[in-house]
């Protein structure tokens, strides 16, 4: 089996995959969430102490299996430094105790790969990836080669809902509770769709953040819960339309037989229907990675750690190295 490591951000995960049919043996997580939602957001240096205490918790759990690892498997890229390092510290020194070598793994490529638990990987595909910290069209052929085809020049969709939701004060994370929102309200407030002007193919998100901030500030003090409804679904509207323009664009161009929509933000049920509906419209099968490993976990890091074993892709302890801001 694979032991996989992931603690790029707020959640502490530890998964154990069986090599030979890609099934999930163990997998457990513990998230942050209610720690840092006060804050409006993860805290880096309290989320790297709260890594310390959970991982060994969770690895503990592994023990009667650890003779059956071949290999640890580790995100080292992107993400929070202080978050990172914990993940691989623990998966040195499991290294090191267990006599086998380690895998870093780019988290990205993790969020790819949750589509492929449980079965072999069907490449080659389209994938929009929906993150916390990226919003990306990718062509995927291969494990190594990975096509940017559209990224964004700020924000991300991710992002922006969580920074939507802390000018809301409707805590954090915010994707959930702006898609429970919006889902209540109309589009009274009709925000302008982020780039239609613009030539180039990419997506942007910080103008739309903008509108919402001045439409809360329009509503000064009295601002009501029909109001936070409504706001929640003009911003949604626009959000998932501003996806949606760029994606015909870039099929108009590339047409996929197979796309996929990856991330944590990918459990967003509107964009999920909207996706559908337009790669219909381009002839596209589509596929969504299930709910449950759309947000960060060790799952997805060793189901791509596993194409990494088989690529030999293996790094001594003092040869893995962090990079927080690594994309592809």
């Amino acid at each position: 089996m694979i032991l996989a490591i992931e603690s790029s951000c707020d959640d502490s995960s530890v998964a154990l995959m069986k090599i030979d049919d890609y099934s999930l043996f163990f997998h457990k997580k513990i998230s942050q969430e209610a720690v840092h939602s006060s804050y409006g957001g993860v805290v880096p240096e309290l989320a790297a102490r709260l890594h310390a205490s959970a991982l060994p918790k969770i690895v503990e759990k592994t023990v009667p299996y650890l003779k059956d690892v071949k290999a640890v498997a580790v995100t080292n890229e992107p993400g929070l430094s202080v978050a990172l390092i914990e993940g691989v510290m623990m998966a040195k020194a499991l290294s090191i105790g267990l006599g086998v070598p380690l895998l870093p793994i780019n988290h990205l490529k993790g969020h790819i790969y949750s589509l492929f638990i449980g079965h072999e990987a069907k490449l080659p595909l389209g994938v929009l990836l929906v993150s916390g910290g990226h919003t990306q069209i990718l062509d995927v052929k291969s494990y190594d080669d990975i096509k940017i085809l559209a990224s964004t020049l700020d924000d991300s969709f991710g992002e922006s809902f969580d920074k939507v939701a802390k000018m809301l004060h409707l805590g954090y994370p915010g994707g959930g509770v702006i898609e429970k929102y919006a889902k209540k309200g109309c589009d009274r407030f009709n925000f302008t769709v982020p780039m239609q002007r613009s030539k180039e193919i990419a997506f942007s998100y910080s103008g739309l953040k903008n509108q919402v901030r001045l439409a809360i500030q329009n509503l000064k003090s009295d601002i009501t819960q029909k109001d936070m409804e409504d706001i929640s679904a003009s911003f949604q509207t626009a959000a998932i339309s501003h996806i949606l323009k760029q994606c015909e664009r870039v099929f108009k161009q590339n047409p996929f037989k197979e796309f996929a929509i990856v991330g944590g933000a990918a459990a967003n049920q509107e964009l999920r229907k909207q996706m559908v509906f337009l790669c219909k419209k381009f002839d596209m099968r589509v596929s969504f990675a299930p709910l449950e490993f759309c947000s960060d976990n060790a799952a997805m890091i060793a189901r791509a750690g596993i194409e990494a074993y088989k690529l030999k892709r293996f790094v001594s302890v003092n040869e893995i190295k962090i990079n927080p801001r690594c994309g592809f």
